[in-house]
């Protein structure tokens, strides 16, 4: 059995790690994986630096050595239909139904007897839904012979676009490396008083990771932190980190000292995401307070960690991942009032945080890259064989 795997960039290292334990899962079942990726990165993640090489242990090959967007569809369909065509696999897996150059290989593909899988991260809320993209989503839905899902959303989204319940293969494919998140974050939690007096932060401290941008609703998350400080007493020890970079940075330092909390609230550069435990180290919550995050992998990246978490119900991962009052709370994403009681309950020690902590450990456990590897490759037998 030949396995082809579309994905769009080498950047995607939590993506490669699933890859490595995939390729490895194959051998042992006496069948062949071989990812082709598009682009090395994508511009909004240049920053971020060049892709770990370390991680990409499985066979694989990059088309373009330049970003995602650089690319035309025109070269990108020739390349990747060339490749894929050469390669005759028993089956594809591709990285949606966006990239009209992917499924174009995937129809291709499907006249010569292939078999056709779909990761879907999107959901029924995670923006704008309009009805002729919706048909045209239905067709190619339709040619395909299964789906590997991040999450419950993705996968009732696919129902309701009438995929069969039978089809939905994986409903946990939303991974990150939880093996080294977790020796980095203990490496650091050693250290932890240390560095928080060095840069003098907070005794405690909820964080926020990702981009700066209005879909993130960052404003809501100051302007009730503000809120939270002015009505507890409790408060004083608590800060706000705010790790990452986007357009909308100069608005918030600007909100954050219009609120006056200047000495409460730090701003903390984008990094590597192997740095990212390093910073979640320094702090004890995690706040995700998004307006549209089709799953939201920073959560598992704190749950693997150990830390509780608070997330809007407009994240993907919230009915997955948190199960409110056992490691953490879910709040509405225009509902400041549900995030201030939320945030309280950790400031006023009504809830501990250590024992959430350990029950997102426990509950990430199954969206570990080697377990979710080793269900794909069970689905992957079966659609082989059926």
């Amino acid at each position: 059995m030949r396995i082809l795997i579309v994905h769009n960039t080498l950047w995607a290292h939590y993506k490669s790690v699933l890859f490595h334990h995939l390729a490895k899962t194959a051998r042992q079942a006496s069948a062949e994986v071989y990812v082709i990726q598009i682009a090395l990165t994508e511009k909004h993640r240049i920053g971020l630096g060049t892709p770990d090489q370390l991680i990409s242990d499985y066979p694989h090959e990059v088309l373009f050595d330049s970003a995602l967007e650089d690319i035309s569809l025109l070269r990108r369909a020739w390349k990747l239909l060339k490749r894929g065509w050469a390669y005759n696999p028993d089956i594809i897996t591709i990285t949606g139904y966006y990239d009209p150059a992917q499924v174009l290989l995937a129809l291709a593909l499907k006249l010569r007897g292939c078999r056709i899988v779909v990761q879907n991260e999107s959901t029924s809320v995670d923006q704008a839904r309009h009805s002729w993209r919706e048909t045209l989503k239905t067709w190619f839905l339709d040619a395909c012979d299964g789906f590997f899902c991040f999450g419950s959303r993705a996968a009732d989204y696919l129902l309701r676009l009438g995929v069969r319940p039978d089809r939905i293969l994986v409903s946990n494919n939303a991974v990150v490396d939880n093996q080294r998140l977790q020796a980095v974050y203990a490496e650091a939690r050693l250290y932890r008083a240390e560095r928080r007096r060095e840069q003098q932060l907070k005794p405690c401290n909820f964080i926020y990771v990702g981009r700066f941008t209005e879909a993130k609703n960052l404003p809501m998350l100051l302007q009730a932190f503000a809120e939270v400080s002015r009505r507890s007493a409790a408060a004083a020890t608590w800060g706000l980190l705010l790790l990452g970079d986007g357009h909308q940075k100069n608005e918030l330092q600007q909100q954050a000292e219009q609120l006056n909390l200047s000495d409460s609230v730090r701003f903390i550069p984008g990094q590597y995401w192997y740095k990212v435990p390093e910073y979640l180290a320094l702090a004890d919550v995690l706040v995700l307070p998004s307006r549209s995050e089709p799953w939201g992998l920073v959560v598992n990246e704190a749950m693997a960690c150990g830390m509780p978490v608070i997330v809007s119900d407009r994240c993907g991962c919230a009915p997955d991942l948190v199960r409110p009052g056992e490691n953490g709370f879910v709040v509405g994403v225009d509902n400041p009032a549900e995030l201030i009681r939320a945030m309280e309950l950790f400031i006023n020690e009504t809830v501990s945080g250590p024992a959430m902590g350990a029950v997102s450990r426990r509950l990430i456990a199954s969206y570990a890259p080697e377990a979710v590897a080793g269900e794909m490759m069970q689905e992957f037998v079966k659609l082989n064989g059926t």
